[in-house]
Parts: structure tokens; C-alpha cells; sequence
């Protein structure tokens, strides 16, 4: 067991989801403590059902902090991680700051958990989108090694925040009556519509969303010949993100055997029997830490490729669950040295 561990931006979305987890996955720590900016610190903050402190983010913060869990803006990561890391605090961060940095290791602990062991005092989390879709390539690409993947993504509007699911509420409410809507966080009505961007514009056509989808695959699977190519789509959906994914792989594999492989990975659940109806809908799937895949079939127009949908909760795997996961393996081998820090 640790002493200490924090969570940085715990009055956010995400950070909730990670205070919640921690606390139900019954956490080796003996404290936690919980950071936020002066805006929202020293204001009441109940999670399941316990009323926690909330302090200041500040350097001094860190001073006992083992592990700290960030989920803040990219902004706020710059800051504060060199904060904790000069402390002595292996931090486990959710923003992009540093996930292409080649000295972060960027993971998902049923993919490349060996990767924390790389650390030097900071471990990156993935992109929500990127993460079930990595989830879902990972035992494929053991058996059969992926050669290229084609994604569209369904992304829900709460992987844009708080006030992006209050803006869908209001939105649906108003288009539904027949009034105008008032939009705030996205570009174009999102009520009854699809936004097929998700970031800002790169080089060549493609969102910096779709671009992190390349460049964090290539570094999780440690093969940068993996051709990636993505659409990401803001949809009218609540919560969940969703996928539709098209697999070629080296060797050909069989939608039966895509299966039997699928079933016995790590974090992920098949709901796969198109004549039943059943498949995973967002609905279904939100508050759930898995990646749900349904729809496997084999692609006539290749050789070698799988097609396949799934969902996940972006918030939770795609996110909280993902780094508590990650603080859950460093607290392990913290355990092991009888509490200090690991590093290499």
C-alpha cells in the first residue's frame, strides 16, 4: 500500500469518474487527495456518498504524492506535471501534452503494460477513440499482425465536456419545438446532426482527433508501419463513443476465429448475433469499463480483412478507468519496493 495518491482536476467530469473508481476499486492508498484550480477547490465535492476536501492546485502539492492522476486541459499538464515529477511523483496523465514525447510511454495495461516499467517519472494516457480501438486490434494483431486499419468514429458529446452534454440536452429540446438554438462548444447545430470534425485542421485534410488516432496506435503497438486511417464524427449521442473498424491483416483471419480471439481478450465483451438484434448500442454500454464489440465479419472486397463495430464509455475506459488502471500497476510495484517510487 502507498501513502498518498492525488488526483489532479478531480472536480471535472473525468476526474469525478477517477475519484469514484479509486474509491470502488478499493485503491492501495491510505489518503486520497484531491487538486483542483482555485475556481472549483475548497467548494463542497461529495462522491459516492462522502464529502472529500479539495485543495488548491499548487508545486507544494505534491510534497508525499506517490502517484497523481491528472485529468486537466493540456495547458494545465505543462504546468503541473514537472511540479509532481520534481517531487518525486509518478504522475499518470490524461492530457495529449506528452503522449508523443519518446521518453513518455504512452499505455493501456491490457495491451503494453510492460511500457510503465519505461517510465521516468511521467506515464500518458491515450485518446478515448484511440484507446477501444487499440483494445480491439491488440489480439488480432498478435495472431495475425494488423497491416492497416479504416475507423470512422461516433464520437458522443461528452468527450467535449460538461457543457457540450448540457448543449445537446438544450439543443435536442429546441429543435424538437421548433426553436432556435443557442450553441456555445460547437461549430454547428448538434441536435438531429452529424460533425464530421472533431479537432482542428491538419496538413493534408485530416483533424488533429484523427491524426492522434495514427500516431498513438503506431506508438502503443510499437509498429509504425501500421497504416491507420481515420474520420472522426461528432454525433448527437449522449454518451459512448462508437466505431466501425475495418482490420487487414497480414494473415487471413476468419470471422470465427476474429471471435474466439475477441472473446478471450483482456477488458473486451462480445455482443455479436446480428439475428437476434444484438450488438453494442451506447446506451447499453455507458457506466460499463469494458470495450463492447459486435458486427465481426469477414470483408468480401479483401483478402485479408475483418470488419467490426464497437462502443466504449469514453469517459470511463477511454479515460478514468484507463489511468486508475495504469496508478493500479505502478501502486503494485511501489508495493514491492516497500512503497518508493519506481524508476528505471
Amino acid at each position: 500500500m502507498i501513502d498518498t495518491i492525488a488526483v489532479v482536476g478531480a472536480t471535472g467530469a473525468v476526474g469525478r469518474i477517477i475519484v469514484e473508481s479509486l474509491l470502488a476499486r478499493q485503491f492501495p492508498a491510505r489518503r486520497i487527495k484531491l487538486l483542483a484550480s482555485p475556481r472549483t477547490a475548497g467548494k463542497p465535492f461529495t462522491v459516492a456518498g462522502a464529502t472529500m476536501d479539495v485543495e488548491v492546485l499548487r508545486p507544494e502539492s505534491f510534497e508525499g504524492v506517490q502517484i497523481a492522476i491528472g485529468s486537466t486541459p493540456d495547458e494545465v499538464a505543462a504546468e503541473f506535471v514537472p511540479w509532481a515529477v520534481e517531487r518525486g511523483t509518478v504522475v499518470v496523465d490524461e492530457s495529449g501534452y506528452f503522449r508523443m514525447r519518446p521518453d513518455v510511454p504512452l499505455v493501456i495495461p491490457e495491451v503494453n503494460p510492460g511500457d510503465i516499467d519505461r517510465h521516468k517519472g511521467l506515464i500518458a494516457s491515450p485518446n478515448c477513440s484511440t484507446t477501444q480501438m487499440v483494445m480491439v486490434m491488440k489480439p488480432l494483431h498478435d495472431a495475425a499482425r494488423v497491416k492497416r486499419v479504416i475507423v470512422s468514429t461516433y464520437q458522443a458529446v461528452s468527450g467535449a465536456g460538461l457543457a457540450a452534454t448540457s448543449e445537446l440536452r438544450d439543443a435536442t429540446a429546441a429543435w424538437l419545438e421548433g426553436r432556435g438554438e443557442v450553441r456555445s462548444v460547437f461549430s454547428h447545430p448538434i441536435a438531429a446532426n452529424l460533425i464530421p470534425q472533431i479537432g482542428s485542421p491538419r496538413p493534408g485534410g485530416s483533424t488533429s482527433e484523427e491524426l492522434k488516432m495514427v500516431h498513438e496506435t503506431r506508438k502503443i503497438l510499437g509498429d509504425e508501419s501500421i497504416g491507420v486511417c481515420a474520420t472522426c464524427i461528432r454525433v448527437p449521442v449522449a454518451n459512448c463513443h462508437s466505431e466501425s473498424i475495418l482490420i487487414e491483416t497480414e494473415r487471413k483471419l476468419s470471422a470465427a476465429e476474429a471471435r474466439r480471439l475477441l472473446e478471450n481478450a483482456p477488458g473486451i465483451v462480445v455482443v455479436d448475433d446480428l439475428a437476434s438484434k444484438l450488438y453494442p448500442l451506447p446506451r447499453d454500454c455507458s457506466g460499463r469499463d469494458e470495450v463492447f464489440v459486435g458486427r465481426i465479419r469477414e470483408d468480401d472486397s479483401s483478402p485479408c480483412g475483418i470488419a467490426l463495430w464497437c462502443v466504449s464509455d469514453n469517459l470511463r475506459k477511454g479515460a478514468a478507468t484507463n489511468a486508475v488502471q495504469i496508478a493500479e500497476h505502478l501502486a503494485a510495484r511501489m508495493a514491492a519496493r516497500g512503497g518508493v517510487p519506481v524508476r528505471p
